[in-house]
């Protein structure tokens, strides 16, 4: 990998042989994952491996406040008044120091990371950011799995995207000076100018956001309306912070930037804030083009290889469109990250070909029928996928994700005792800080285990304080509680708690009308059904609750014509309602 690297240092002199004075030395080439949609790198924490997103938009390196207390790490408060903003909006962050922190072989040693935020979940650890990727120039080739820095002198006006072949162009994009460059001149953004439909905006490239996000503000400004023909709402997005924000995606009709014109697109809006920028392009941008941030010159390079430009795929059946062709890996490895790259862009039939290539170079490696499972069950291959898992942990018996991923599985297929003990396995082996227990506690309220789903709730919380998840993990909090029909105070408080963090949450809102209910009060209970039912008309539960109500004012068909909506969009229902005391005839 070291001889790829020179090789690349010795292209970018060839190219530039005009200019004696341009100088490039490599620096590192670091393999990039795709986790989903977001690259990552692995790395030494004190000599424990962990898995680090690649975030250019990130100011400084990060570590979650659970990875933090995995590691043992010292925490200790941040410089005062100092804070992370992001789309969920800012958070109060602390400061941990790493003794000992290896990239790709190079060690860093009593490197300070910040801790805090939402960034993080899952595999992930912490975040390296541009207090890392700003030291050097840095190449960004996340579709062929790699990142390269180098260090470039003398080489100002040289194009220092050394692929290109002859005859295919690229994008040139100025590193314009922002206000952040006076308060961060070591890191600063790498912010530039681009156009949508005529129109300027600035743009910031962000490896870390999963995809490109264009700003409310300035999609008025420009001339798109989020309510306008042809704008569908896009979910809710977030970030750094608590708060989950609302998302349109809109059709335009050119997106330009460095000189690359894309026609007849489509950009997703989100109602959050950026200073003095106006939109995010993230990883999928990253995905479908080579990129080699200059900071030596303050330019970047570019150039198209293939696929969607902005990854705004609907539904599974939407065909993806195919990367440029690349000669194949040679290794496991360089296989496996390549297949990763094409799950990213939704093309599975490809990442499923290449795990395949993986797993035969190295077949006691787990992580690679691990990732095809993924692949096989995004693309509707439930019991190949399946196999995979059981392969996964004939390899590794204690991965927790693979656990919970069969556990899934066997929920799907009503073998709710083996969900269960998939469950309780992944317990035993997940650290007690992991951010995993947030989901293996929404697993445990799926198999009808509230009382379990509780504990791991309580864990998850007491460690995430300022995640974006913090409000949905509240409310279902509250609706274990609802179910087992315990300290109704605190479930009021944290259903609260979460209409606080996400105004109009469904299953909190539900939550509440379900506590008026168990406390006999089907008047609020009516009320807090129909304010849960205004926000999401098929809230099951909601519909079930108002049931209850009509069956117990004698309203009989009215009840009975809810319980069979209700059971029509969770046939599993009635099941549940009747294990915890909410059938009809309770």
């Amino acid at each position: 990998m070291r001889r790829a690297l020179a090789a690349a240092a010795a292209l970018i002199l060839s190219a530039g042989a005009a200019r004696a004075e341009c100088k490039v030395e490599p620096v590192a080439q670091l393999p990039v994952t795709m986790l989903g949609d977001r690259p990552s790198v692995e790395v030494k924490i004190n000599g424990a491996p962990a898995r680090f997103l690649v975030d250019s938009g990130a100011f400084y390196g990060v570590i979650s406040p659970g990875a933090a207390a995995e590691h043992h790490l010292h925490v200790r408060p941040g410089p005062f008044g100092m804070v992370m903003q992001g789309v969920g909006g800012s958070t109060t962050v602390s400061v941990a120091t790493v003794d000992n922190f290896d990239l790709a072989g190079i060690p860093l040693h009593h490197f300070d990371f910040v801790v805090g935020g939402s960034e993080t979940g899952g595999e992930l650890a912490g975040v390296i950011g541009r207090n890392i990727l700003s030291i050097a120039d840095v190449e960004f080739d996340l579709a062929g799995g790699v990142m390269r820095m180098f260090q470039a002198k003398g080489c100002g006006g040289l194009n220092m995207a050394y692929w290109i072949k002859p005859g295919q162009g690229g994008g040139e994009l100025d590193i314009r000076p922002t206000p952040d460059d006076r308060r961060n001149p070591f890191n600063p953004p790498i912010e530039g100018a681009a156009t949508v439909n005529g129109k300027h905006i600035n743009v910031v490239l962000d490896t870390g956001a999963a995809t490109s996000v264009l700003t409310l503000n300035a999609a008025r400004r420009i001339g798109l309306d989020p309510n306008a023909p042809g704008v569908v709402r896009g979910g809710p997005i977030g970030g750094v912070g608590r708060r989950l924000v609302r998302s349109w995606i809109a059709p335009v009709d050119e997106f330009e930037v460095g000189g690359e014109k894309i026609e007849h697109t489509r950009l997703r809006i989100g109602d959050y804030e950026l200073g003095d920028a106006d939109m995010l392009l993230g990883a999928d941008f990253f995905l479908s083009h080579r990129v080699y941030v200059a900071n030596s010159q303050r330019k970047v390079w570019f150039t198209y290889n293939g696929g969607p430009v902005f990854n705004l795929v609907a539904s599974p059946d939407e065909q993806p469109v195919q990367a440029a062709v690349e000669p194949d890996p040679t290794t496991a490895a360089d296989f496996a990250r390549r297949a990763a790259a094409e799950a990213a862009r939704r093309d599975f039939a490809s990442a499923i070909a290449d795990y395949d290539k993986a797993a035969a170079l190295d077949p006691k490696n787990a992580d690679y029928p691990y990732r095809r499972a993924q692949a096989r069950i995004f693309s509707g291959q439930i019991a190949l996928g399946r196999a995979d898992l059981d392969t996964t942990l004939a390899l590794a018996p204690d991965r927790a994700d693979a656990l919970m991923g069969r556990a899934s599985l066997r929920q799907g297929a009503h073998d709710e005792a083996g969900a269960l003990a998939d469950l309780d396995a992944a317990d035993k082996v997940l650290a007690p800080e992991s951010h995993e227990r947030l989901a293996l506690a929404n697993a445990y309220l799926g198999v009808d285990a509230p009382d379990r789903a509780l504990t791991q709730f309580d864990q998850w919380i007491k460690v995430h304080p300022d995640d974006h998840n913090l409000g949905a993990a509240f409310s279902a909090r509250c609706w274990a509680r609802v179910l087992l029909n315990v300290q109704p105070d605190k479930a009021r408080a944290d259903c609260r708690r979460a209409l606080g963090l996400s105004p109009g949450e469904g299953r909190a809102l539900a939550g509440l009308a379900f506590l008026s209910l168990r406390a006999g009060d089907l008047d609020a209970a009516e009320t807090g059904l129909v304010r849960a039912l205004t926000a999401y008309p098929r809230n099951a539960w909601a519909l079930w609750g108002r049931g209850l109500v009509a069956a117990r004012r004698g309203q009989n068909d009215k009840g009975r014509a809810d319980f069979a909506a209700a059971s029509g969009i969770m046939p599993s229902l009635p099941k549940t309602a009747a294990k915890f005391g909410l059938a009809p005839s309770a």
